[in-house]
C-alpha cells in the first residue's frame, strides 16, 4: 500500500491522492494491528483495514489543511474527530489525509495547491468534489473505504463519477465534532466505500451523537437491514419508489437517465417495487436557498482568518466563491430558511406517497480537466450545475441519500443512481442500494488505474 501511494505521486501526470502521508505512522498502526491478531484479540471486523480521511476531518497526528496552504497554522490538530476516534477504536489503520477541493468549495476536485486528483477510470478527467481524494482512493483499490464530508454533494458527486458507493446520512446522525465545518446546518461526515456492505460497516462504526454535540436531534435508534433475509426481500416488494420524470431527465447526456431508468425497470420486474410519479415544486428555489445557506455558513466559519489577510493565500476559484457569498445578507439567509421549511413540506408530502425518491446522482459523467486549470483552478458554473443537479435536497433538508454505481456511458465513465430517503431512513436506502448493486454488478468495470493490493503482496 505504501509503495502504491508513492507510485501514484510519481506518475506522469501525478495523481496526488493524499495531502498528508507518513509511511512510518502507517507501519506503526499496522504493527499494532498485527499484534492484536497474533494474540487473538482483534478489536472488530474493521481491525487492520486501511482507510483514508478527507483533509477537513481531524486525524491526529496529521494536520487538517482543508486543501489550503495555511488552515493548519491557525487551527492545529490535537486529537481525532469523533468519527475518526470511533474508527480508531475499531482498529482501523489510517493511511493519511486525502486530497480535496480547497475548503470544499467546489464540485470538481480541482486543487492547485497540492495537485488535482485524477479519476482512476480516465486520468484526463475530474473525480468530482469536494471529496476527490477519498473517492479516487477507494476507486483505485488502495482502501476499501474512506471518510468524506458532504455539504453540497461532496460525497455523492465524486462517488458517482468514480464508480463507488457514497452515503450522506440524515443531518445529526453522525457527529461533526473535529471537522472544519462543525457549526453548519447542511454538512455531514459520511463513508465512501467499494460496496454497500462496506458502507454499512463504516456507517455502523461512526454513527451516533455524543455529549459534546453542538446540536443533538435525539434521532430514532439506527437500524441496519439484514440483507440476505426473506424479511428484507419482502420489504423490497412493498417499497414505493418516487420518480419526478421532468427532473429525472434533466441531464447533460440521455445516457445517464436511460441507464438509471433501466435500473428502475429491473427493480420493478425483479422485486416488484412500485414506481410512482411525483412532483417536487420549487427546485430552482431549493438550489438558491442551498447556496445562500452553505455560502453564508462557510463564510461565517472563515471570517476572522479571511479578514486577517488569508484571502490572498486562497486559490482564485475559492476567492470567487467567497466573494459571491459576501454579497449575501442576513435577510437573504432568513429568506433561505423560510424556503427551506416550505420545500421540506413539499418533500414530506411526497414521502406520504413513496418511501424513496430516485434520481440520477449527477447530471453528467466525469468532465475533462482543462490543462490550463491545473495551475490556478477553475470556475465553471455550468459544470457545477450539472454535477449538483440532483443532490441539493439531501443537504438543504438533511435527508439521507446514497449514490450507487449502475454502469457506464459509451466512454466508459461511471454513472450513479441516487436514492433519497425520509429523515432517519438510512435502513431503507441501504437495503435498496444493496439490491441495486447486485443487479448492476455485471455492468461495472474496473478502473484503468487500479492497485490490486492483495496480488501485490
Amino acid at each position: 500500500m505504501i509503495s502504491a501511494v508513492e507510485e501514484s505521486n510519481n506518475k506522469k501526470p501525478p495523481m496526488p491522492l493524499l495531502i498528508s502521508f507518513n509511511a512510518e505512522e502507517v507501519m506503526k498502526q499496522a504493527a499494532a494491528s498485527t499484534r492484536r491478531f497474533e494474540e487473538g484479540n482483534p478489536l472488530s471486523i474493521l481491525d487492520g483495514i486501511f482507510m483514508a480521511i478527507k483533509d477537513d476531518i481531524d486525524c491526529y497526528p496529521h494536520p487538517s489543511r482543508g486543501g489550503t496552504t495555511w488552515f493548519h497554522k491557525v487551527r492545529p490538530v490535537h486529537e481525532d474527530a469523533v468519527c475518526v476516534s470511533r474508527l480508531r477504536n475499531c482498529g482501523v489503520i489510517f493511511i493519511g489525509k486525502a486530497n480535496m477541493h480547497e475548503l470544499g468549495l467546489g464540485t470538481t476536485g480541482n486543487n492547485a495547491n497540492y495537485g488535482t486528483t485524477r479519476n482512476p477510470h480516465s486520468i484526463e478527467r475530474y473525480t468530482g468534489g469536494s471529496s476527490s481524494g477519498p473517492a479516487a482512493i477507494v476507486a483505485s483499490g488502495l482502501c476499501p473505504a474512506a471518510l468524506g464530508t458532504d455539504g453540497g454533494g461532496s460525497i455523492r458527486i465524486p462517488s458517482s463519477l468514480c464508480g463507488v458507493v457514497g452515503l450522506k446520512t440524515t443531518y445529526g446522525r453522525t457527529n461533526m465534532k473535529g471537522s472544519l465545518c462543525d457549526c453548519g446546518t447542511v454538512e455531514v461526515i459520511g463513508p465512501i466505500a467499494a460496496t454497500v456492505e462496506d458502507i454499512m460497516l463504516v456507517y455502523a462504526a461512526i454513527l451516533g451523537p455524543s455529549p459534546a454535540d453542538r446540536i443533538s436531534l435525539n434521532p430514532s435508534p439506527p437500524c441496519l437491514p439484514c440483507l440476505p433475509s426473506p424479511a428484507s426481500l419482502d420489504a423490497l416488494r412493498s417499497l414505493r419508489l418516487g420518480k419526478y420524470t421532468e427532473w429525472f431527465n434533466d441531464v447533460y447526456s440521455t445516457e445517464i437517465s436511460s441507464k438509471c431508468e433501466d435500473v428502475l425497470n429491473l427493480l420493478s420486474k425483479t422485486y416488484g417495487c412500485k414506481i410512482t410519479e411525483i412532483v417536487l415544486p420549487e427546485l430552482d428555489e431549493m438550489r438558491a436557498a442551498h447556496v445562500v445557506s452553505i455560502g453564508s455558513e462557510s463564510l461565517c466559519s472563515l471570517t476572522a482568518d479571511y479578514e486577517d489577510g488569508k484571502r490572498s493565500e486562497l486559490t482564485l476559484d475559492t476567492r470567487t466563491n467567497l466573494a459571491v457569498f459576501q454579497s449575501f445578507t442576513a435577510t437573504d439567509y432568513v429568506a433561505a430558511q423560510c424556503l427551506r421549511r416550505r420545500i421540506m413540506y413539499y418533500h414530506m408530502e411526497a414521502f406520504k406517497k413513496v418511501d424513496i425518491i430516485v434520481t440520477p446522482t449527477t447530471g453528467m459523467t466525469a468532465p475533462l480537466i482543462p490543462p490550463s486549470s491545473l495551475a490556478s483552478g477553475e470556475s465553471n458554473l455550468q459544470v457545477s450545475g450539472y454535477l449538483m443537479r440532483f443532490i441539493i435536497a439531501g443537504n438543504l433538508l438533511g435527508l439521507p441519500s446514497i449514490s450507487v454505481p449502475v454502469g457506464h456511458d459509451k466512454q466508459g465513465l461511471p454513472i450513479g443512481l441516487q436514492l433519497i430517503g425520509c429523515p432517519w431512513g438510512e435502513a431503507n436506502i441501504l437495503r435498496l442500494a444493496s439490491v441495486v448493486e447486485e443487479l448492476c454488478l455485471g455492468f461495472r468495470n474496473r478502473p484503468s488505474k487500479f492497485y490490486d493490493i492483495l496480488k501485490a503482496v
